[in-house]
């Protein structure tokens, strides 16, 4: 009934009070004053047949998108906060970086991107995060770990209020992280690894291959080289130590940069300082029960995500030649953006809405956004750049997820 919908899509909040005393009629005149209600006699006709006649006193926080359903129902209740809010909801998924869901909770609520980074650094805070959930640790407290609750925050689907806080989004994630883990607290509590440990191998494993059964192998490998002192030597970590995506290019610079991250350089033996992003449960179980295989090296086939596995050099440096495109390509790049080549090899993409700051225009397709880009082709390799009034950003893309 029109009568009884909101007054407004408005979600300002107004405060309401309803005194001890005050009949039926004279709430209702109140909630007409304040333009909480369309009609006076519609509402209370709806007291009347909806059995609500209970109002009870008390201060209340209304807003003008609320139904006289959703008032009626607050005020019989007694719930004296009870504001209409406007929701989002946020997939985080399995794999994904703290600062990428940062990003992405910023773009939807009312959070400021910097300061919430700023407050996920707060040692005070992350403190009293760990005195409340089991699974965190003062390990999370180390100086050379970028991000301290990188690992911990449960990948899902998540909905939240559009002026949500901070510390909520954070708790209500670490909630389902509890819940997830709450069931594996013996086997966890057991292990000879810290539980800050173990989610960091179950997050390599989770960059490295997409099935769980090759992550449970991949995580035998890393636990065969960790107890021979071999250095790790996994690209993924060499990805995170210098921040870069996994479509990017590591380059040599990159390889050989000494962060606490950073596997591939020769000298580093033992785990990345922390999380190299949030894992599944399903790598968090490859982490606590490893294959029983005596792998020592793995490759990703480029075109399917399958990992194979090898036990010697002899038979790593097969599945390479066979398996891996070479890497090191080098890319005339002064060519690439020549003139004649943007004019014969442009093209238009689409794309989720995004901060880059390149060639763009919203989409008809909500949160959707065209760009241009050129793309060039080179031993096999696809490239693309993203043309921008002031740079051009160099994208290596590939069908895998690791490579």
């Amino acid at each position: 009934m029109i009568l009884l919908s909101p007054v407004s899509k408005s979600t300002d909040i107004v405060e309401f009070t309803v005194k001890k005393g005050e009949g039926k009629e004279k709430i209702v005149e109140n909630l007409k004053d304040a333009k909480l209600i369309k009609s006076k006699y519609a509402t209370f006709i709806y007291i009347v047949l909806s059995g609500k006649k209970n109002l009870q006193a008390g201060s209340y926080e209304f807003s003008r998108n609320m139904s006289v359903e959703d008032i009626i129902t607050s005020l019989s209740t007694g719930d004296v906060v009870n504001v209409k809010r406007d929701e989002v909801r946020i997939t985080f998924k399995e794999g994904d970086t703290l600062k990428n869901f940062v990003t992405m909770v910023a773009n939807e609520t009312n959070i400021d991107y910097d300061e919430a980074i700023k407050k996920l650094s707060d040692k005070a805070y992350l403190k009293g995060l760990i005195a409340d959930y089991w699974f965190l640790t003062e390990d999370i407290l180390d100086e050379d770990i970028y991000y301290a609750l990188e690992g911990y925050l449960f990948p899902e689907t998540y909905d939240f209020y559009k002026d949500t806080t901070l510390d909520q989004v954070v708790r209500k994630m670490l909630n389902v992280t509890n819940e997830k883990l709450s069931p594996l607290k013996n086997e966890i509590t057991s292990n000879k690894l810290s539980v800050h440990e173990l989610l960091t191998i179950a997050s390599i494993a989770e960059k490295e291959a997409n099935s769980n059964s090759d992550r449970a192998m991949v995580t035998q490998v890393i636990y065969k080289r960790l107890d021979m002192n071999m250095s790790l030597g996994m690209d993924v970590t060499s990805y995170y130590g210098v921040q870069k995506s996994m479509d990017e290019i590591l380059t040599t610079v990159d390889l050989n940069d000494e962060n606490p991250y950073n596997t591939r350089v020769t000298t580093f033996i033992g785990l990345p300082v922390g999380p190299i992003c949030n894992p599944s449960i399903g790598s968090i179980n490859a982490a606590l029960e490893p294959a029983d295989t005596d792998y020592l090296y793995f490759v990703a086939d480029i075109l399917t995500g399958k990992v194979y596995f090898a036990k010697t050099n002899e038979e790593f440096n097969v599945l390479v030649k066979k398996y891996e495109q070479q890497k090191d390509i080098e890319l005339d790049v002064n060519q690439l953006m020549s003139r004649e080549t943007i004019l014969s090899h442009i093209y238009i993409g689409i794309q989720k809405n995004s901060g880059e700051k390149i060639e763009k225009k919203p989409c008809e397709l909500e949160g959707l956004e065209a760009y241009l880009y050129v793309k060039h082709s080179t031993n096999d390799r696809n490239y693309s750049l993203k043309l921008s009034k002031m740079l051009i950003c160099l994208l290596y893309t590939s069908p895998s997820p690791r490579d």
